[in-house]
């Protein structure tokens, strides 16, 4: 009885030690798909009250959250059902990341009174219309975090894959990419915005060595005045990589997943030739949807 006992815990064993590894290939090759999440995710939750930046951010994390639930699931059984039909998701959501992107560089250039990419302000009080903004933003954010997971989320099965047959594992293959699959969506939520909720809070913590400091001019005063200085900055920048970001996964996900792009402009590096596609991607939907707007005269929100 006892020796079945540890057998069990042995087998246990050697799954997670399969796991880990083909968790670590994973996350190796979802990592630039990481930073580009972390960087459209910091760029989204900034903007509110200082007083509703963790409560939004917690928002939007559970819906990131419930993202992951629904995504693995429906990538698995989307897999065994009719794997192509993964393909044809995967692009429908390049053309909304890349609508994204393009709208933002079209606002930013012919909408500059809007100023919402160039100025951080902290209202003093909430317009009545600050709730529903607030649950629009929510709702954007949640809706580029879906088409962004399920990036990852396909990109870390297929790294299971690889990994599972290069380490031979005695295992159900469908095991070690469940858990594989799994670990790298936790991580991918609970990191990222672990760093975003850092990040927006980097002007508190600076208030805080302020007040820790014994003069207005002692290393904790500086360090807090720089981390205050510094977050405007933060914003602009996460702002312009965010949305580099959203076109370049999209571009990213027409460049692998359509053969013809694929093996259009050959002698073009990659980056660029992905930054085309996901602007001419943008561009039209864009087009698509002021058009559409012109037409109906409805509004078409995301």
């Amino acid at each position: 009885m006892a020796s079945g006992f540890f057998a069990i815990l042995d087998d246990i064993a050697a799954l997670m030690d399969d796991v880990a590894v083909t968790s670590k290939i994973a996350t190796q090759k979802t990592a630039g798909i990481l930073g580009d999440d972390l960087a459209v995710n910091a760029e989204k939750a900034t903007g509110f009250l200082s007083s509703r930046e963790i409560p939004v951010l917690m928002k939007i994390m559970k819906g990131s959250f419930i993202n992951k639930l629904i995504i693995v699931p429906f990538v698995f059984l989307l897999e065994w059902l009719y794997s192509p039909a993964i393909k044809i998701i995967l692009i429908i959501g390049g053309f909304y990341l890349a609508f994204e992107g393009v709208e933002k560089i079209v606002e930013f250039l012919f909408h500059r009174e809007k100023k919402g990419a160039e100025v951080i302000e902290e209202a003093t009080e909430v317009n009545e219309d600050g709730e529903a903004v607030e649950k629009a933003k929510v709702k954007s954010a949640i809706t580029t975090d879906f088409i962004l997971s399920l990036e990852i989320v396909i990109i870390a099965l297929a790294a299971a894959k690889d990994g599972y047959e290069a380490l031979k594992s005695q295992f159900n293959p469908f095991l070690v990419e469940v858990f594989t699959v799994s670990i790298v969506a936790i991580i991918a939520t609970v990191g990222v915005y672990g760093i975003v909720a850092l990040i927006v809070r980097m002007d508190d913590a600076g208030y805080k060595l302020i007040k820790k400091s014994k003069s207005e001019t002692g290393f904790l005063a500086k360090v807090g005045n720089l981390l205050i200085k510094a977050l405007p900055w933060v914003i602009k920048g996460l702002a312009v990589v965010g949305t580099l970001a959203l076109l370049l996964v999209s571009g990213g996900i027409f460049d692998h997943n359509i053969d013809y792009l694929h093996h259009f402009l050959p002698n073009v590096p990659e980056m660029p030739k992905q930054f085309l596609y996901g602007i001419v991607a943008g561009l039209i939907v864009v087009l698509l949807v002021t058009a559409y707007k012109k037409m109906f005269g409805k509004k078409v929100s995301h």
